[in-house]
């Protein structure tokens, strides 16, 4: 058995207070490895050509206030 097919055993084992602890947990990890992974690419550059496009945008005046 994969460490997969272990872990959605374990998961489809759980009761629903145990299933609503994981999943809170779950979203809380997907939340932090986002943010750490936004983090890098900030940081190395891989978002500055998204970045320029956007304000290229703005300043061409086709941007509105939200």
């Amino acid at each position: 058995m994969t460490k997969l097919e272990q872990i959605e055993k374990s998961v489809s084992e759980l009761d629903a207070n145990e299933l609503q602890a994981f999943a809170t947990w779950f979203r809380e990890l997907q939340a932090e490895r986002w943010d750490i992974q936004f983090e890098q690419d900030a940081k190395s550059g891989a978002l500055d050509a998204l970045a320029d496009g956007a304000l290229a945008e703005f300043k061409a005046g086709r941007s509105r206030s939200l």
